[in-house]
């Protein structure tokens, strides 16, 4: 299940190395393009591709889910090239764990973006679940959609707030029940490529860090936002200071608190 944006989704099969269906989910934003709904044939993989005139990663996330039909389903992003196998891994994984309703797979990121890299096969918990990105996420499509859970439409590219949807995916899965498990099999690569959200440590990155803290940690925000600004304050508060990026950090909570009521 690929999100892309702005791209020629006949070159996408090929250029990302598919080797199974797939679904494309193509957001047109500042283009002429219009809404369509196309199936083609690569090889021997049916491609069900939808461009839509929209925008928001979370929206591109639950369309493809709605869409995708597979017993196993895999999110991905447009600039991920896969190896040759990797679905087959994917499959041998998770007949080796029935246990496991989502399982979190390396995929190497660029240099300087690294988040993860597992090095055992574990249980994913409540203490290490918020360091994933999409595209190492793969699951059992029923388990996860009789769960209910989605991706939030507030957080992620083209979202009201920055990054984090992946982390509150993660934390709903879990709070569902979902079982959920990291492996060491590797599937591909991410290309090398400018942020599409990360724009430097600005009021607005410490804002929306706080907005997604009220969601993930509830009444342990304020105190857990604070200690993730004082373990990084040499590098995201030499411009501002701690306690003014800890103020910026608080006002998201508040924003995040208010959120959650009306949900």
């Amino acid at each position: 299940m690929v999100s892309s944006v702005n791209k020629d989704v006949h070159k996408l099969p090929d250029k990302m190395n598919i080797e199974t269906d797939a679904v494309i989910v193509n957001q047109l934003i500042g283009t002429e393009g219009t809404s369509k709904d196309e199936t083609f044939e690569v090889g021997a993989k049916t491609i069900r591709a939808f461009d839509r005139c929209e925008k928001g990663v979370g929206l591109s996330r639950n369309t493809a889910l709605s869409k995708a039909d597979s017993e196993l389903i895999h999110f991905g992003d447009d600039d991920i090239i896969y190896d040759d196998g990797y679905s087959e891994k994917i499959i041998k994984e998770f007949d080796n764990h029935p246990e496991a309703d989502l399982i979190l797979f390396n995929v190497k990121a660029q240099e300087g973006r690294e988040t993860y890299w597992n090095a055992d096969f574990a249980q994913v918990t409540w203490k290490n679940y918020g360091r994933y990105p999409a595209y190492a996420i793969a699951a059992r499509r029923e388990k996860l959609m009789n769960s209910g859970v989605k991706y939030s439409l507030l957080f992620g590219g083209g979202a009201p707030y920055m990054n984090g949807e992946d982390s509150l995916f993660l934390h709903d899965c879990l709070k569902a029940g979902l079982k959920i498990f990291r492996t060491t099999v590797a599937l591909g690569h991410e290309e090398a490529g400018e942020s599409t959200w990360f724009e430097g440590y600005t009021d607005k990155f410490f804002y929306d860090r706080g907005v997604l803290y009220a969601f993930l940690y509830g009444n342990l925000a304020d105190i857990l936002g604070f200690r993730f600004l004082f373990k990084y304050r040499k590098e995201m508060c030499a411009e501002k200071g701690l306690f003014k990026c800890f103020r910026l950090l608080s006002d998201g909570i508040g924003k995040g608190r208010e959120l959650k009521k009306v949900k």
